[in-house]
């Protein structure tokens, strides 16, 4: 502002200079006069000088406040930034990862898995505490738990399968004890079957190869009603029952077999022998009437 004020004032005095000299130019002076005039002007400019100088003076004692304040918010930034583990640096790496997930999530441009572990590296940190990032890192949070997977396309049962098993596979859920969610989804059916093939999965522990299941996006609280599910259903001991079960219903199953086709065999000697011996009567009864003819 005073530098705004000094120029005016040079201008001005420009100006001064140019219409005396301009005067002087068309009528001449005396010689007292034309020193009576520098005089003038010499006193105006030790004047000027006189002010630039006050002006400099405030200037360097400007200069000095604000380099003493840059120092205070310097030292004020280092305490804040040791009183979250951190520095200066450190915070700015902090700061430049979390607005490129801040920025990725709103975009949608992440999914919501990769988000968590980015999330959780920088929740390591204490730097979230601070009055910059707080609001802000408690909206990400939302905004993350906002970012719903898309379901997988429907999973093809194949031979050794079971639903623990396809749980625990990284391109479903990557964790075995949310199967209960699968058995869940597809209940009331599955997506497609081959022919003879169950259409639903009354029984958790039986699946059948070529059966398309319905793999569920699931959301957190969606995943901890699944895994408490889980905890309660005694999975392994119950399936090793099934299996001895199934293994006495097929040795039952195969001593059936095995009567039903002794009994077959038993049936179909009797009716042979019961054929020749009626063949052996009627070769006789033949011959009886032969001989009687003759």
């Amino acid at each position: 502002m005073k530098f705004h004020k000094i120029f005016v004032f040079l201008l001005a005095f420009s100006l001064v200079i140019g219409t005396k000299v301009s005067l002087f130019a068309q009528e001449e002076m005396t010689m007292e006069e034309w020193q009576k005039q520098i005089d003038e002007y010499t006193a105006k400019r030790d004047q000027l000088n006189g002010q630039i100088s006050d002006i400099n003076k405030e200037i360097d004692a400007l200069k000095k406040t604000s380099a003493d304040k840059d120092a205070a918010i310097t030292k004020a930034e280092e305490e804040m930034y040791a009183s979250v583990g951190s520095t200066k640096a450190g915070v700015a790496d902090w700061r430049a990862k979390f607005e490129a997930l801040e920025k990725d999530c709103k975009g949608k441009k992440v999914t919501k898995e990769e988000a968590d572990k980015r999330y959780a590296e920088l929740d390591k940190s204490k730097i979230k505490c601070l009055p910059e990032f707080w609001n802000r890192w408690n909206d990400l949070r939302k905004c993350i738990d906002g970012l719903v997977p898309p379901p997988p396309a429907g999973y093809t049962v194949v031979k050794g399968d079971c639903l623990y098993k396809i749980a625990g596979k990284k391109e479903t859920y990557g964790n075995v004890k949310l199967w209960p969610a699968i058995w869940e989804a597809n209940k009331a059916g599955v997506i497609s079957a081959p022919p003879r093939v169950p259409k639903t999965i009354k029984n958790p522990h039986w699946i059948y190869p070529g059966q398309m299941l319905k793999i569920p996006a699931l959301t957190d609280a969606q995943k901890k009603e699944a895994m408490d599910k889980a905890n309660k259903y005694k999975y392994h001991k119950l399936r090793k029952k099934e299996k001895t079960e199934a293994k006495d219903d097929k040795m039952k199953k195969d001593d059936k077999t095995k009567k039903d086709d002794k009994k077959k065999v038993d049936d179909k000697k009797k009716v042979d022998d019961k054929k020749k011996v009626d063949d052996k009567k009627k070769v006789d009864d033949k011959k009886k009437v032969d001989d009687k003819k003759k």
